[in-house]
Formats: structure tokens, C-alpha cells, sequence
């Protein structure tokens, strides 16, 4: 789909509240009397991580497409509403409250902004709604805050870090700078940095600022001055494009080595070659030559839309098809049971589309997929072989037990 194209129909989705049932579909004729099964997304699709979510919301209709081709969920079709949170936790909550109270949402998804997903799990929870959490990464969602109506397919900051932070040491050193966005994400994300690099003996500085900074240059000026072996740049969205940009323009890759937790497809793709560059963790992949079922997923996205998915086209598409295997599992679209039937569910490998077993965790409701550790580097083959594999670490092993976790999960009476 085109980008315009689709700012045209994001447009008008905002302004109408209309559901979007296929990519560029036209509508579903339905049955006298059918109800469809609602779901409803909330993300930013305005503001610093609005590219982020724009690839969210088109993989789940990239699921709703194929779902309602085949009989729908439970013999009924879906309709996916989404609302834009614009970065906002204020925005974010009313949109939420918006499709349960008056769209009647059977499922809600959100948010790409960790912030806005733990605040719509208060409202999720209280009105019992079952909550699927594609792409925000904040520990407490499936930790110390977890909630019996909430999962979440993304990995926790701590799976990142602790998948990403020997490899690092291993390879460049022990002395790190962290440049972090000031947000529930960002604050998680550098604590589960700083625990593993306590352990193997480390020492840093970091910087934490505004989530929408733009300018990096004094932050950057202390990381030349610190003479760190790895630079971790945790901002996301624009924000770490704009750091990117600035950290070549002191021409500080001849200096230190890049890192972090996420680097993100949309991301490497925006920002120039020498900053295309750097280890970091994958929390999906595209290019699995020896994965069939990666291989026809990736066949099959491009045919529908002309892109290469990313990790957050497979979070969108898996959120959209946990719901329909959670449904047909319980025969139901009610709260409890949907919650029920997901713990330890797990994916089929046309869903997974990666080796092993992927499942969501009944302790925390975490899904537990692989952490795909490896190296960005300018484009080879195609602009989208950005990024080589080096380390494929299991989702269990980079989580950690359960019971580190801090989540009690406790269902209504």
C-alpha cells in the first residue's frame, strides 16, 4: 500500500470512526442479522513513533484480510477500529474508553507507547475486556502490574537487554553510554541494561531525555567525552533517527561501537548508511532462508502490500490471529475465557514463522518467542538486507523464570 494512500484513509478513518475491515477491501456484505467481531487498535499514528505503528495497524489487516476470506472468527467477520493515541496517555485512555464503552469492542489492541499500554490495561481490566499488547515493551505490563485480560507479544525490556548485553561486552568492551527516552519503556529498558552489565563488570554514564528530543548534540558531546566502548541509543521512532544522524555528523562511529536493545526496520531503512550500523536484538526477522513458514509469510506480505515485513507487521498480524486461535479454542469471545484459552497456547508455525516453540507463557502472559541478536549494516542484496543474525537466543532462556517476573495473575470471582 502507499504511503499517501494510506494518510488518505488514516484521515478518514479518524474523521469517520469507521471500521477498517481489509487492506483497500472494499466493505464485507454481511448476513441479515450477522455481528461482526469487533476489534479495536490503539496507536500512535501521529507523532515520533507513528512509523512504528503504521506497520502494527497493517499487519493486523493484513490478518483481518486473510481471516475474513476464510470464514472469519468463529463464522463471523472482523472489523478492526482503530483510533490514533498521538503519543498521548490522555488520548490514548479516552480512545480506549471510546471502543469499549461506544464501538462495543470484543478485543482491544495497544499501544506502540509503553506509557499507553499499561494505562489501557486499567481501563481494559476494569471493564473486562480482553487486552493484547503487540508492540509495547515496558516490564511491568507482564510483571509486578500484570493483569488476568492482558498479553503481550513484544518482548519485556529486560528478554532485550539480557539477550543483547554479553554479546556487546564480549565483543567491544565493558564501558557503556546510554542515551534513553524518559518514559516507562525507556526507564525499564536502561535498568535491565545496567543489572546485566553490573554483573559482567561494567561501568557507564547515561542520558535520559524527553521522548521527543531532537536534539541529541549535548548528550552526544558527553559521550565523546566518556570515551565509552559502546554507545547504546534507546530512543525510538524519529527520535533515534534524529540521534543516528547526529551521532555520524560528529563522526563518532570511528570512535565507538553502536548498540542496544531495538533498531528497528523502519528505523535502519530512514537513517544514513554510516549509521546503518551496530548490534543489536530483533524481536522478529524477515530473511529466515531455512524457515519455510517465514519464507511463505514473507512471500505472501509482499504480495498484499509490496513491503518486506517487519517486526511490527508480524506483532499486528499476530495479535489479529492469536484472537481468532484464542476464540475458536474457547468458543467464545468472552473476557475470561479468551484469557483461558491463550495461556500457554501455542502458535502454529505458520503464525510463529521462526524455528522453535513459540507459546504464550501462563505465569505472565508474555509471549515467549526467539531474540534474533545480530549486526545492521548498509543494504546488500536488497534494501531490506540490513540487518545479519549471530545469535538466535530463546525466548525462555532471555526471560528468565517467572517468578522473577513479580506477576500474580488473578482472574475476577
Amino acid at each position: 500500500m502507499k504511503s499517501s494512500t494510506f494518510a488518505i484513509r488514516r484521515r478518514t478513518l479518524l474523521k469517520s470512526g469507521l471500521a477498517v475491515t481489509a487492506l483497500g477491501a472494499p466493505p464485507v456484505i454481511r448476513a441479515r442479522g450477522e455481528t461482526p467481531v469487533r476489534i479495536g487498535m490503539v496507536d500512535p499514528l501521529t507523532g515520533i513513533l507513528s512509523a512504528l505503528a503504521a506497520s502494527e495497524v497493517e499487519g493486523a489487516k493484513y490478518a483481518v484480510t486473510k481471516i475474513n476470506k476464510n470464514n472469519g472468527i468463529l463464522g463471523r467477520q472482523v472489523d478492526l477500529l482503530v483510533e490514533d493515541s498521538a503519543n498521548d496517555v490522555g488520548t490514548g485512555v479516552q480512545k480506549t474508553h471510546k471502543l469499549i464503552e461506544r464501538d462495543k469492542v470484543d478485543v482491544i489492541f495497544g499501544d506502540v507507547n509503553s506509557g499507553i499500554a499499561y494505562a489501557m490495561s486499567q481501563v481494559t481490566n476494569e471493564a473486562k475486556v480482553f487486552q493484547i499488547v503487540p508492540g509495547g515493551h515496558t516490564d511491568p505490563i507482564t510483571g509486578k502490574d500484570c493483569k488476568w485480560n492482558v498479553f503481550r507479544i513484544c518482548n519485556t525490556t529486560s528478554m532485550d537487554a539480557n539477550a543483547v548485553t554479553g554479546e556487546l561486552v564480549k565483543r567491544f568492551g565493558k564501558k557503556f553510554f546510554f542515551i534513553t527516552p524518559d518514559y516507562a519503556y525507556g526507564h525499564t529498558l536502561q535498568e535491565s541494561f545496567i543489572k546485566n552489565l553490573k554483573k559482567l563488570g561494567g561501568e557507564f554514564q547515561a542520558e535520559m531525555l524527553p521522548i521527543n528530543t531532537s536534539d541529541f548534540s549535548a548528550s552526544l558531546i558527553k559521550a565523546k567525552a566518556y570515551k565509552p566502548n559502546v554507545l547504546l541509543n534507546n530512543m525510538g521512532g524519529l527520535a533515534q533517527i534524529n540521534c543516528m544522524k547526529q551521532f555520524t555528523q560528529f563522526g563518532m562511529q570511528n570512535e565507538m561501537h553502536l548498540g542496544g536493545a531495538l533498531f528497528e526496520l523502519e528505523t535502519i531503512k530512514a537513517v544514513p548508511k554510516a549509521a546503518q550500523a551496530g548490534t543489536w536484538a530483533m524481536e522478529w526477522w524477515w530473511d529466515q532462508p531455512n524457515v519455510p513458514e517465514a519464507v511463505a509469510f514473507v512471500k505472501d506480505f509482499r504480495a498484499a502490500t509490496g513491503k518486506t515485513p517487519s517486526a511490527r507487521h508480524w506483532f499486528g498480524m499476530v495479535a489479529v490471529e492469536s484472537v481468532r486461535l484464542a476464540a475458536e479454542k474457547a468458543k467464545s469471545l468472552d473476557g475470561p475465557k479468551l484469557a483461558h484459552a491463550m495461556e500457554g497456547m501455542e502458535l502454529p508455525p505458520d503464525i510463529a514463522a521462526q524455528p522453535g516453540k513459540v507459546f504464550y507463557r501462563a505465569g505472565d502472559h508474555e509471549l515467549m518467542p526467539n531474540v534474533f541478536v545480530g549486526d545492521v549494516h548498509p543494504p546488500t542484496t536488497s534494501p531490506d538486507n540490513v540487518f545479519t543474525v549471530t545469535n538466535v537466543v530463546p525466548g525462555e532462556k532471555a526471560a528468565g523464570p517467572v517468578s522473577e517476573t513479580g506477576c500474580k495473575i488473578v482472574y475476577p470471582s
